[in-house]
């Protein structure tokens, strides 16, 4: 056994997983791993998140925010054993029905889970914040300046320079002025491939909700737009026009201002994954996720068309290479 594998057991034994059964489950971006531990007498399951401090990942960030959303009546994942110093959770196990896989089987539930997940949102930002690192437009900046130094260099072998710093002068300015005002608990990755369905529980709590470690305070738009403008699963134009008019309904936020942030952090969001997307193929061979860029760029260029970003819409458009077969191939360890 590993030495991670023999620290994993260590704080198992101290359940009633002890000489479970482990699963590997699927993983996502990051350095995490996970394993479903089934105990062999009565067939209960749950979720070893293995999560090395060597490599960046705070487990005591998860368990405050699990904390946090379960105190409001969200369904977050139950924390059964931890330890923090090596990077081990125990965790209630929400079942594998991921709003993305339900959706594959029953389409006809996509306006129901899309209004829940809306839902959510509304709770968690008429909610009392905690205190958290924020979202603010100096780090939006600089990760969206990854479309520059990871998508761009990966694929022509350098970037204008001169551009981007006009791009992050300019948008900088552009952040500052459109996503200020009421700072909100954004967890940062509120997609179909982060939310469970769980039809059994009644409410809010239909939603279970996963992969929140990185939550900050930001602007309130910025969920629903992740939401949305997912990358892995075409939300139908329809469904998003809803959901956001179903948000500023069920708030009484600005109309106009949350529409214009949306469009504005639509653009940082999707810049940073395109930068995130090239640097994880690049950097860490995991070329799969140059798939996804595509569908980031459409997103992307729709986001530009917004007025708010007049100021920045030529010189992504005119600095970026279009994410064509030739180029992606480039990205491509």
């Amino acid at each position: 056994m590993t030495n991670r594998a023999i620290l994993a057991e260590a704080l198992i034994a101290q359940t009633e997983w002890a000489d479970a059964i482990h699963t590997p489950l699927a993983g996502d971006a990051s350095n995490r791993r996970y394993e479903r531990v089934t105990n062999k007498v009565n067939g209960a399951t749950a979720v070893l998140m293995d999560s090395p401090p060597d490599k960046n990942e705070d487990v005591a960030a998860f368990v405050r925010m699990a904390k946090y959303l379960q105190s409001i009546g969200l369904s977050a994942p139950e924390i059964y054993a931890e330890d923090c110093e090596y990077g081990f959770l125990l965790l209630e196990d929400l079942g594998d029905d991921l709003f993305a896989r339900v959706l594959e089987r029953e389409a006809e539930l996509e306006r129901k889970l899309y209004e829940a997940a809306t839902d959510v949102l509304v709770h968690l930002h008429a909610s009392p914040v905690i205190p958290l690192d924020s979202y603010d437009p100096a780090i939006m900046t600089e990760y969206s300046a990854l479309a520059f130094t990871k998508y761009a260099q990966g694929i022509l072998g350098a970037h204008d320079v001169d551009a981007r710093s006009r791009f992050e002068l300019r948008f900088s300015d552009i952040l500052h002025r459109e996503t200020g005002g009421n700072r909100v608990v954004v967890q940062r990755d509120y997609h179909a491939e982060n939310l469970i369905w769980l039809p059994n529980r009644t409410g809010l709590r239909r939603v279970g909700l996963l992969d929140f470690q990185s939550a900050m305070l930001g602007h309130p738009a910025y969920d629903l737009m992740s939401l949305l403008q997912d990358v892995r699963r075409s939300v139908p134009i329809g469904i998003e026009m809803r959901m956001i008019d179903r948000y500023i309904a069920s708030t009484g936020i600005d109309s106009h201002d949350f529409r214009t942030a949306y469009a504005v952090l639509g653009a940082q969001r999707n810049l940073r994954i395109m930068g995130g997307f090239a640097r994880l193929a690049t950097d860490y061979e995991k070329p799969h996720y140059v798939d996804l860029i595509p569908a980031v760029w459409g997103h992307l260029m729709r986001d530009l068309e917004h007025p708010a970003l007049v100021s920045i819409a030529d010189i992504v458009r005119n600095t970026l290479p279009p994410p064509n077969p030739d180029n992606l191939a480039r990205l491509r360890p």
